[in-house]
């Protein structure tokens, strides 16, 4: 009986082992197995090193300054030595305090589970290697079957990571791929975001915050939940305390101290030059259609991770948005106090236009996809409801109640604008405004793609044209009406002057006289110049030409007026230096397009004529108003009934140039005294020159003068005594006078 007892246990023995070493074989193999990915997909070695997670592009300013991102997920790479230790030592002492000392697998927290299981406390056992895996490889129908499979598949991963990776580079890629509050996905997007600073620069209390999100990117959203991110933060100083990262009273002190945030989301409307982030986006995309990447795809704005450099000038970025914004919310109120406008009646002459935008709008097309009736769809629209509106105070915004057509007629009133400042140069652009609020208004009239008629902006590149083909600078034009093969007679106005001086008839910018010129030097002649000079807007080869009837983008009128400061070279705006890939290496650069139009001689005589405008002009205005007693020539444009307005202007060292009008054009001044270029377009361009010229740093100097080329074959272009204020036009007074009325194209005259 004995005998077979001893026997009986030792067959248990025997089977225990059998059983134990069964497992542990099968174990193993099972470890193999999902290590070859026979079991499911295993991601490699490669895969493991370079995540395919999308990283946002970045885009910078000229000066390195931060500007914008393009995304899926904002999502961002630093290297192990661009991040502060103090982010390292708030991570080890929450997350993972034996990182240095274990192989991927935590053996002590791995043994502790079930302790931790029994008495119902929740205790992470996994490690930032464990963690980092997961990172990378999200889990997938993940349940109470599936998840011990998950959880040996991460730890395979893990210690292929470690077996691979050295701990500094594991500890960084895990930062650079954890998601932090605000769908922000990386160390240095979130330090950025959250505290306007690199990785490298945060302190204690900063990084506690930071990491202390880590465990719960809502929950702990210092910016959406302070009062958790408080605790969050507190519970973090004490294991650094703890783990005897700093000393008992440091750790009193920072826990004492506020949380104070720099927040900067960089969103697509939010931020420093929404307009020229947009167009930056779009030149960026067609470019990445022509570059491959080393594995011979395409790159991706979106995901690759980019750097984008551009040539924006912050601060003169920032004085171009706010003479924007002062402009054109004190004339608004002027707009909207029209005969018209401030009882809306302007929408019963404009109907057709109104109903259109009506059903134009998102609301009326979700109506009509639901088989709504036009006019039951009209009375749903006619109910009040609350909304939000633009609005010109601090917040760019108001909380109303209006109906969704009523918000229709509201928001089509308010005027707009473009604003662009270039180097005339090298071609840099300095500034880009392309409307009032991109939130609001994201069409963008700036873009080459966005042109409106530009009325006498076109006027010194005719005289320049003249001038080129022998016109003197000092002679004399006609003002009288001019016949033209096949059209017959135009008259567009000024006749009544006789013979004028050519800087006159420039200065009070006579239609007549541009008439004149532009039968002098022939209509095909004028066409090809402009598009020689980069203009690529549809030029109608007709007399009117001379007038500014064409749709011709800011842009592109930049780019032709870079020759008159220039000496003759014209130089075509560009907006991007450089792009690197998300190592730092070149993927392309862009340098300026120069080519030589006219000599140095004919561009300084046109300088010396667009002086005129300024000195005697119809932009005058900015001597007497705005006290400029630098070199400045320009030129000043108002088209039909107002509905366009511009100037532009230069120095020796800027060139810049601003447009005013509604988006809808059939919307516009019903006065020329408020909607010509002088008094709706102009002010933008002096108040920003007044905020460039009391900046010292950018060294735009009052003292600069236009420079003569040598040999220069001088006449004297305008004598200032002769071109005194007379009364065909005022000598001040806050309103400019109507003097001149010159046919279908109206002029500006002060």
């Amino acid at each position: 009986m004995q005998q077979q007892h001893q026997t009986g246990k030792k067959r248990s023995v025997k089977l225990l082992w059998k059983t134990f070493w069964i497992g542990v074989v099968a174990f193993n193999l099972l470890i193999i197995f999902i290590n070859l990915g026979w079991l499911g997909y295993m991601p490699s070695m490669k895969e493991l090193e370079n995540p395919s997670s999308a990283l946002s592009s970045d885009v910078y300013a000229a000066d390195g300054t931060l500007i914008g991102r393009y995304y899926v997920q904002d999502r961002s790479t630093s290297k192990y030595r661009e991040i502060s230790p103090n982010v390292f030592n708030a991570l080890l002492a929450t997350e993972d305090a034996r990182f240095y000392d274990h192989s991927g697998i935590d053996p002590v927290a791995t043994v502790a589970i079930p302790f931790y299981v029994l008495t119902g406390k929740k205790r992470g056992s996994s490690t930032i290697t464990q963690q980092l895996a997961k990172n990378l490889f999200p889990r997938e129908n993940q349940n109470i079957f599936t998840l011990p499979f998950i959880k040996l598949k991460e730890w395979v991963m893990a210690v292929k990571l470690e077996r691979n990776l050295t701990k500094n580079e594991i500890i960084t890629l895990y930062l650079n791929t954890v998601p932090f509050g605000d769908n922000v996905y990386g160390i240095r997007n979130a330090s950025l975001t959250f505290y306007n600073k690199t990785p490298d620069k945060v302190n204690i209390n900063e990084a506690a915050v930071l990491i202390g999100m880590l465990k719960g990117n809502t929950l702990y959203n210092p910016r959406r939940n302070p009062e958790n991110a408080l605790k969050r933060r507190n519970v973090v100083i004490d294991q650094l305390v703890n783990y005897d990262y700093i000393t008992e009273a440091d750790g009193d002190k920072i826990k004492k101290e506020a949380i104070v945030l720099d927040y900067h989301k960089l969103d697509y409307h939010e931020g420093m030059a929404p307009y020229f982030r947009q167009v930056v986006e779009q030149e960026v995309k067609k470019i990445c259609k022509e570059l491959k990447k080393p594995d011979g795809t395409h790159y991706n704005i979106y995901k690759d991770g980019l750097k984008i450099y551009t040539t924006l000038n912050p601060k003169m970025q920032s004085y171009a948005e706010a003479a924007v914004e002062q402009h054109i919310s004190e004339i608004q109120k002027l707009f909207v106090q029209q005969s018209g406008y401030r009882d809306g009646s302007i929408w019963t002459k404009h109907k057709k236009y109104l109903d259109q935008s009506i059903k134009d709008c998102e609301r009326y097309r979700i109506l009509k996809e639901r088989d709504k009736k036009h006019n039951e769809i009209i009375a749903e629209l006619s109910k009040p409801v609350k909304m939000k509106v633009f609005a010109w105070n601090e917040k760019h915004y108001k909380d109303t109640v209006m109906s969704p057509i009523d918000s229709i007629k509201y928001m089509k009133m308010f005027l707009t604008a473009g604003f662009m400042a270039m180097d005339p140069y090298t071609g840099e652009v300095k500034a880009w405004v392309g409307g009032i609020d991109h939130n609001y208004f994201q069409f963008d009239h700036v873009n080459v793609n966005t042109r409106r008629q530009v009325g006498s902006t076109i006027k010194p590149l005719l005289y320049c044209l003249a001038v080129d083909n022998g016109f003197s600078p000092c002679g004399s034009v006609s003002t009288m009406p001019q016949q033209f093969p096949y059209v017959g007679m135009y008259d567009a106005g000024g006749s009544k002057y006789g013979q004028l001086p050519m800087a006159k008839a420039l200065a009070l910018s006579i239609n007549n006289a541009a008439l004149y010129l532009i039968k002098q030097v022939g209509v095909d002649a004028f066409a090809d110049f402009l598009q020689k000079c980069g203009v690529k807007a549809k030029l109608d080869k007709v007399p009117a030409l001379a007038l500014g009837v064409p749709d011709i983008s800011l842009y592109e009128m930049l780019g032709a007026y870079t020759m008159f400061p220039n000496g003759g070279m014209n130089v075509q705006p560009y907006f991007i230096t450089k792009i690197e890939d998300k190592n730092g290496a070149l993927v392309k650069s862009f340098v300026p397009e120069q080519k030589e139009i006219i000599n140095a001689n004919t561009a300084f005589k046109v300088v010396k004529l667009m002086r005129g405008v300024v000195d005697f002009g119809t932009a005058k205005r900015l001597r007497y108003r705005y006290g400029f007693k630098s070199d400045i020539a320009g030129k000043t444009g108002t088209t039909n009934n107002q509905a366009d307005a511009w100037f532009i202007g230069y120095t020796p060292q800027i060139l810049a140039g601003s447009w005013v009008g509604c988006d809808d054009r059939y919307l516009r001044f019903n006065s020329e005294a408020l909607g010509q270029g002088a008094a709706a377009a102009l002010p933008i361009w002096g108040i920003f020159m007044q905020k460039v010229y009391a900046d010292k740093s950018l060294d735009i100097r009052t003292d600069a003068a236009f420079k003569e080329p040598e040999n220069f074959d001088d006449c004297n272009v305008y004598d200032p005594t002769s071109m005194q204020r007379s009364s065909t036009y005022p000598s001040s007074g806050n309103m400019p006078e109507k003097v001149s009325s010159d046919g279908d194209i109206m002029e500006e005259f002060e």
